[in-house]
């Protein structure tokens, strides 16, 4: 099958062409920071707008990159949730219209089964990790581990309490003065600081337990920023003082969840999934155990229409559809969703 894949839950406009024989055809996204910037995080009605603005022409490219006609898909995949509903109506809306009009079945996405999915888009088939394994999920207001028994059956194990790992990342980061979006301009400035200078608490680690909780360890880099002479070199270390204490506790959790799943494998996706030193300690975390850990891309770690149009597929060819209505979910629990 040849599958429209459309993903606007938030703040990214993003459309690919997948095709189930031939893999990933063509993919394109358009990002919104230069708009939201000036207000310092997403704005609903003016991400919604820009949605409206943006998709078609990123359809027009995309169909025309992948060296296909529109008449030849087969299908059209969009995220249906969670995200902005505003943002959601804009997807669900191009989509369910294409697919009327184009007469093939279209079908909602999960926003973070498309993430979780999305290390299966390995062009080798051997590299593809195939369930049972792990997921930890960070992307976005999501921090979860997920338990993924078959595709389309999943169990969670943990999440976060309060704010998401990307959450802290982006917070912690304005409140040291760093530009919107803070978590990319965090970790890079981590790059140059020293490690250990300034040491924060890996968050419930020191319990039993698989969930998160990261606003204690925003609020101790707080106090640390506020009481130090805030110079670059000090601003350099604490971000690496935090990102040390994120990357940590997420390891950490992540072998709890491989030790209560049974499993060697993991899959990380998400946004926070293409920070250089979270790879680089969960790889050494799955070496130790003789498993292995597998990642997206880094150019699909961040919302994009190639996972939404991947998801989608498996599910199309499965047999999966629904109806024309124009529907969204922008709360939707994951483990609600049936196997494929």
């Amino acid at each position: 099958m040849k599958v429209l894949g459309i993903e606007t839950s938030c703040d990214e406009t993003g459309v690919a062409v997948y095709d189930t024989a031939a893999g990933l055809r063509a993919h394109a996204v358009y990002s919104q920071i230069e708009l939201h910037a000036q207000y310092g995080g997403v704005v609903p009605e003016l991400a919604s707008r820009d949605h409206v603005r943006k998709l078609l022409p990123l359809i027009r490219q995309t169909l025309a990159e992948s060296g296909m006609g529109i008449d030849e898909l087969d299908g059209v995949a969009y995220t249906a949730g969670p995200g902005l509903v505003g943002a959601l109506l804009v997807g669900a809306g191009v989509a369910r219209s294409l697919a009327w009009a184009l007469d093939v079945p279209a079908i909602g996405v999960h926003h973070m089964e498309g993430h979780l999915l999305a290390p299966l888009m390995e062009d080798d088939p051997r590299g593809r990790p195939q369930p049972p394994f792990v997921a930890l999920l960070v992307s976005g207001g999501h921090t979860q581990l997920v338990a993924v028994d078959a595709i389309g059956q999943y169990r969670l194990l943990g999440e976060t309490l309060d704010d998401a790992a990307g959450e802290a990342f982006d917070k912690t980061a304005k409140l040291m003065g760093l530009p919107y979006p803070g978590g990319p301009q965090l970790a890079a400035l981590a790059e140059h600081g020293r490690p250990g200078v300034f040491k924060f608490a890996r968050p419930m680690t020191d319990r039993p337990g698989l969930d998160f909780s990261f606003s204690g360890l925003k609020t101790q880099v707080l106090l640390a920023w506020q009481n130090s002479d805030r110079s670059d070199a000090t601003r350099a270390n604490i971000a690496r003082g935090f990102e040390d204490a994120v990357v940590d506790t997420l390891a950490i959790k992540c072998e709890r969840a491989l030790d209560a799943a049974g499993c060697g494998t993991l899959v990380v996706a998400g946004g926070v999934g293409a920070n250089r030193r979270l790879r680089a300690k969960l790889a050494q975390m799955a070496e130790r155990r003789g498993g292995r850990v597998s990642f997206p891309p880094p150019a699909l770690c961040t919302d994009n229409g190639a996972m939404i149009a991947f998801a989608g597929a498996l599910r199309l060819q499965a047999g999966q559809h629904e109806d024309a209505s124009v529907k969204v979910t922008p709360r939707w629990d994951m483990e609600t969703l049936t196997a494929v």
